[in-house]
């Protein structure tokens, strides 16, 4: 399956070949693989679907460079190859019996969508959602008819935000921070998961900081700094931390002292 998300963003779904790989094959919401193309080279991509599926995965890939500029003249049917699943992926079990709030960014929403799924799946199993998603402009928008969907759910609210206006979009105008005041969260037992740009990472934080929520319960998932996936390359450093090995989820606690990070 080949679905295309903007002029640049195409979700890709893989099913996996040979029962035994099926079956084998089990990862976690946060996880990534390395994406294989003969000949092209390799790109690390988180998996933008949840878990349930015997040998099925959804990524959601955007077209900047050879190997993900490859991937976009593919195919139904073609073949590629992948590595993983690699890295620790969201602490579900302690996310449950409290309020979520997801914060993305862009593309960032992608590796969340495998967590927010997760999550709507086990409705029981966690309190209110708040999804708080900004893009660039309407066209970069990804997973618009999810996001509506989501929204209908039982206890969750969904803001959508763009920087910059055009077209007859009607909603929300402004960077993802200015929906906070917009939204109605309490930090009191409640988590928030963060992905999207580094600069984004910066103002989240503060605000989610200075609305109460503590250090260990912001998780943040950066997944521009995942690389080779088994922490050989050593292009994944942050401080002592190898972004493959011991991410790409971490608290903010544990990185906040590293400038590198956002």
């Amino acid at each position: 399956m080949v679905r295309e998300e903007t002029y640049d963003t195409k979700t890709f779904g893989l099913c996996i070949e040979g029962e035994r790989y099926k079956r084998e094959f089990q990862y976690r919401p946060g996880q990534f693989i390395e994406l294989c193309l003969l000949g092209y080279g390799e790109s690390p991509l988180s998996i933008a679907s949840a878990p349930g599926e015997m040998g099925y995965l959804e990524l959601c890939v955007r077209r900047v460079g050879r190997v993900t500029g490859v991937l976009h003249w593919l195919s139904d049917n073609d073949v590629i190859g992948i590595r993983g699943p690699f890295g620790n992926g969201f602490p579900v079990e302690e996310m449950k019996d409290k309020n979520l709030v997801f914060v993305g960014g862009g593309l960032g929403l992608a590796p969340l969508r495998s967590l927010i799924w997760t999550v709507f799946a086990n409705r029981m199993d966690f309190r209110k959602v708040t999804i708080l998603y900004g893009a660039r402009t309407p066209a970069d928008l990804l997973f618009r008819d999810e996001l509506k969907i989501w929204a209908d759910m039982d206890d969750s609210e969904v803001l959508v935000t763009v920087d910059v206006s055009s077209g007859d979009w009607q909603g929300h105008v402004g960077v993802v921070t200015t929906l906070f005041d917009k939204a109605s969260i309490l930090a009191d037992n409640s988590v928030a998961i963060v992905c999207g740009p580094a600069i984004m990472f910066r103002f989240v934080i503060k605000e989610l900081l200075e609305m109460g929520f503590s250090e260990e319960a912001l998780l943040l998932t950066l997944e521009r700094h995942m690389k080779c996936g088994i922490g050989k390359c050593g292009h994944c450093n942050i401080g002592p931390k190898y972004v493959c090995l011991d991410g790409p989820v971490f608290r903010y606690k544990e990185l906040k002292r590293f400038s590198e990070a956002f």
